[in-house]
């Protein structure tokens, strides 16, 4: 007897689970080419609307808020061509992303959609966009070295597998080959790229350079030009870093790349600005400033029996400063190392142009011996030395004999130089690139 209730039990509950959920909806109140107003409906911020338009193509948009009972939405398509009345329905699964190992190989945008012209990846399970909270005292240690293929980076700002570091950098210094690079010759099991307000072209080219070979197969970029919503790139980057959480979870030694940070906080600032936030430091509202520690701390190590997410942030640089820039400062303080570009190495013809005293690594006194370590800072010391005397030299100020660890300096450059540069079709492999270090300083 209670088998068949229990049967009855289970018919009913499936016959409930079948019927569709009621369509919530609402009208047009006021829109301004951007912002949306309608009216209230159940909803939370972050789900998706599906609006209809005068052309009917329709257009899509995003709670971001509400007023006085009413939704506002951020649309992703400005400027569509909405009127007063048109009806607004929310749509499901704006809080969560289909992910599954047919990413990887992928290009994608920021709602999942190929961008390489082949059927959509088949995805069974889902994941938070905007991520899980975790404990941290239950995030394993970072301790052991990843990588990343390029010597600069592998022998003297060594990086642990679930670090976080931002590549600052200016204009047209040489971030895009370094991400490139670091793409192509990592040992990580899987790369995940987020191209976040990048030129078109450049992506293409990214895409193209990266896309191919053995290593098509490990990586998944997430890209949004320029030209897209704010919204967009914000959800961009949020999907390049559930895909990245979703792989460590596995167990994966994953290295995630925004390209770049300071394109997320632009985005971000212009939603603030549109919903009426009082800009502060250069403009930024707080959401803006607000949203980089939370996106950064997503990344990094995972729980017992979970891989890593090691992490590279480029950052902007506004002419060069890399020191008062909000999205500069903020991004340092929260992060686990820095590296610099300089732009005067890269007059130099010095690439990867990484201004080696200006950046720092800050766990690679954990995950490297004494002697690499010493190493490394008696290279920065030298480079230093070097650097701060050269105008010096140039101008035949110098004079050999009264400084000898100048002169030691001096001797070394041309050693110091070739040592630096790096062709960007070679790899340079950790364990080269520490013997290398060590040869160049004499610590072995």
């Amino acid at each position: 007897m209670s088998a068949l209730r229990s049967g009855a039990l289970n018919a009913v509950t499936q016959r409930w689970s079948s019927i569709p959920r009621p369509a919530f909806s609402g009208r047009v109140l006021r829109y301004d080419g951007l912002i949306l107003e309608c009216a209230g409906f159940p909803t939370s911020p972050g789900t998706l609307c599906r609006v209809e338009t005068e052309d009917g193509a329709g257009a899509t948009g995003e709670i971001v808020g509400f007023a006085d009972g009413r939704n506002l939405l951020f649309l992703d398509q400005p400027g569509a061509r909405i009127t007063i009345g048109s009806q607004v329905t929310r749509l499901e699964g704006g809080h969560r992303a289909k992910i599954g190992p047919a990413v990887l190989g992928r290009v994608l945008d920021a709602e999942g959609t190929p961008l390489d012209n082949l059927p959509p990846p088949l995805c069974a399970d889902q994941v938070p966009l905007a991520g899980e909270e975790r404990n941290p005292l239950a995030r394993q240690a970072v301790t052991d070295p990843l990588d990343v293929g390029v010597r600069t980076i592998n022998s003297t700002l060594t990086v642990g597998r679930g670090q976080r570091v931002g590549i600052i950098a200016g204009s047209g210094v040489g971030k895009s080959v370094l991400i490139e690079m670091m793409t192509r010759y990592t040992n990580a099991d899987v790369v995940v790229v987020g191209l976040i307000g990048e030129r078109a072209r450049e992506v293409g080219d990214f895409v193209n350079h990266v896309m191919k070979g053995e290593n098509a197969s490990k990586t998944c970029v997430v890209a949004v030009p320029a030209d897209r919503s704010p919204l967009l790139r914000l959800r961009a980057a949020q999907r390049a870093t559930a895909i990245a959480e979703y792989f460590r979870a596995q167990g994966k030694q994953v290295m995630l790349i925004m390209d770049s940070l300071t394109r997320v906080a632009h985005a971000r600032r212009e939603v603030g600005l549109a919903l009426g936030e009082q800009p502060t430091a250069k403009g930024y509202p707080p959401s803006a400033l607000s949203m980089i520690p939370s996106l950064i701390e997503r990344a990094g190590t995972g729980l017992p029996g979970e891989g890593t997410i090691t992490a590279f942030y480029t950052i902007l640089a506004d002419g060069d400063d890399t020191t008062n820039d909000p999205v500069v400062d903020t991004a340092r303080a929260i992060l686990d190392g820095h590296f610099v570009l300089s732009r005067k190495q890269a007059q130099m013809g010095l690439y990867p142009a990484i201004d080696i005293p200006q950046s720092v690594s800050r766990v690679m006194k954990d995950i490297v011996g004494r002697d690499h370590a010493r190493a490394g800072m008696e290279l920065r010391r030298l480079i230093a030395l070097y650097m701060e005397n050269r105008d010096m030299m140039l101008m035949g100020a110098y004079t050999r004999g009264q400084d000898a660890e100048l002169d030691r300096a001096v001797d070394l450059w041309p050693r110091i130089k070739a040592f630096l540069g790096q062709d960007m079709e070679t790899r340079a492999t950790l364990q080269d690139s520490t013997a290398a270090l060590l040869e160049l300083t004499g610590e072995q």
